[in-house]
């Protein structure tokens, strides 16, 4: 498989496990009562913060579910004014920070700025998507070649399933002096073949197509051609005579072959599925094709129309509606993204992640979607620009509250900033955060799976974490103490398991007891697992 190089590539491709691991520091919720100081635990999240970071930290609670990514990152103009500021440990790439990334002949490793900004965050949001998940990327012409090949790299070549064209405009500006491009590129990629099948929603343009002259039971058909693109030497076995049954006219095609085996094409005879034309005289038959047949969705093409999925003029105006005055550039519209959710996922309790959230456009859609359509799609923002206040949570606030002449989603959010690392400059952990977030990281360390709090056996044992295929997780820790495993803090233990991982400060039990009893101690707190 071909690959991409570029300056900074070998320092950036683990990158995302050098990235510290940060808390998120809850600042308050929203209801369409207002705030709130208390998380109102909806699901809804707006984070505030480096993405790259902020992804770090989404992992203990949402490694591998994710239903879908949906980003829009820089596009790499050199006019938006980005600026590469990630903490990698090396002198060139050092010399990068703090400097705004210019235009294509103005600066020389601006597509490098780019592809080193991106390869570590499509990691972690690979990492986040479930086994069935899907990535929708918007991207123009300027990145869109490199991009694929870094998405082949991360998800595999075998998981790449289009390159959409989205007409986000239709009308051209006579301003240019060369191409005016009326399109943006989408690359859809799936976590792994667990995704296996895609559907978009049927429309009523769409069956508006089905009709029924004949009256037909089986209600409104169209027709299909019954011509095999192969010709007759290529597919000699879909080669036989077919009978006009309207002028007992045996019918072949002159060159090339039927596309039904003749076992079928004798079940469309009987069916009545075959359709001569309303005078019966058509020169080949077609296969009528029934609406009641195509209840489960049509197959998703790769070309979207601004009429389906809108504009961004459109999504202007939905902005200026909110705000009174436009207060982003190139929006996209609630439509694109309505779109995608509905072609993304068949559950309706999805979560949708947008680690470039820009004006909030995603939580819109979303929230739009679970008023009008009985959904409960959950939403995670991440905006790293001062606006996540100004600009993105106060546009969800207004969405679910109501705004001009458009009555409140309803819905709610829980806002949060980066908080602390877990570790110090010194990699032990910091004793300043709270026990739970101590907790919550080391089962993740452990088991890669989200943990779960007040359970019964939690709340009898204060120590214990969990049991994850038959290991028995404790974190024997207290603020100020020293503790130690010995066999009182083993008597504490009631839940049996097969092994057990037990952190402490210090240890008496003997080697071969541990061994014989398959228990593993790890010392607070310079064993546990960094990612």
């Amino acid at each position: 498989m071909p690959t991409l190089n570029w300056i900074g590539k070998d320092k950036v491709i683990n990158h995302h496990q050098e990235v510290p691991f940060r808390v998120l520091d809850h600042k308050y919720g929203f209801t369409p009562d207002g705030k709130q100081e208390a998380p109102v635990n909806s699901g809804n999240l707006i984070i505030h913060g480096d993405n790259l970071e902020a992804l770090k930290a989404l992992l203990p609670q949402y490694e591998g579910k994710v239903n879908c990514v949906c980003i829009d990152p820089p596009y790499n103009t050199g006019n938006e004014g980005w600026v590469y500021n990630d903490n990698v440990s090396d002198p060139k790439m050092r010399k990068w920070l703090n400097q705004v990334v210019g235009k294509e002949g103005e600066d020389l490793t601006r597509h490098d700025k780019w592809l080193c900004m991106m390869y570590p965050r499509i990691v972690l949001l690979h990492k986040l998507l479930s086994e069935d998940g899907i990535l929708f990327l918007f991207l123009d012409d300027n990145e869109s070649a490199h991009c694929r090949m870094l998405l082949d790299e991360v998800f595999g070549p075998n998981n790449f399933l289009a390159s959409v064209a989205w007409e986000k405009r239709y009308t051209r500006s006579n301003n240019a002096k060369l191409f005016y491009s009326l399109k943006d590129t989408i690359f859809v990629y799936r976590k792994s073949n667990a995704l296996n099948l895609l559907k978009e929603l049927r429309t009523e343009k769409a069956d508006s197509l089905y009709k029924n002259p004949d009256k037909d039971h089986r209600g409104p058909w169209m027709t299909s051609s019954y011509i095999n693109p192969a010709t007759k030497a290529k597919r000699q076995n879909l080669v036989y005579d077919i009978l006009n049954p309207f002028t007992n006219t045996v019918v072949n095609h002159p060159t090339h072959a039927w596309k039904y085996s003749y076992e079928e094409h004798i079940k469309h005879v009987t069916t009545n599925k075959l359709w001569w034309g309303k005078q019966g005289d058509a020169s080949f038959p077609r296969l009528k094709v029934f609406l009641s047949d195509n209840t489960s969705g049509m197959v998703p093409v790769d070309l979207w129309r601004y009429q389906d999925a809108g504009t961004t003029d459109e999504g202007s105006a939905e902005l200026k509606a909110i705000f009174g005055s436009l207060v982003f550039d190139n929006p996209k519209p609630t439509k694109i993204i309505d779109k995608i959710i509905k072609l993304a996922t068949p559950d309706k309790d999805a979560i949708i992640l947008d680690s470039f959230s820009g004006s909030g456009t995603t939580a819109h859609a979303l929230l739009k979607s679970n008023k009008h359509d009985g959904s409960n799609y959950k939403f995670i923002l991440v905006e790293m620009e001062d606006y996540a206040e100004t600009i993105t949570a106060e546009r969800v606030k207004r969405v679910i509250s109501g705004y001009a002449d458009f009555e409140g989603t309803g819905g709610s959010f829980d806002y949060y900033e980066l908080g602390p690392p877990l570790f110090d400059e010194s990699g032990n952990l910091n004793d300043q955060l709270p026990i739970s977030r101590i907790r919550e990281y080391i089962w993740y360390s452990e088991t890669r799976s989200a943990f779960n709090t007040l359970t019964e056996a939690q709340l009898l044992n204060p120590y214990f974490l969990g049991i994850k295929e038959d290991t028995g997780y404790y974190f024997y820790n207290e603020p100020q103490q020293i503790t130690t495993l010995d066999y009182d803090f083993l008597g504490t233990i009631y839940l049996k398991a097969e092994q057990y991982v037990i952190y402490a400060d210090n240890c008496l039990l003997s080697k071969t007891f541990m061994q014989n009893n398959n228990i593993t101690f790890k010392k607070i707190p310079r064993d546990i697992s960094r990612l």
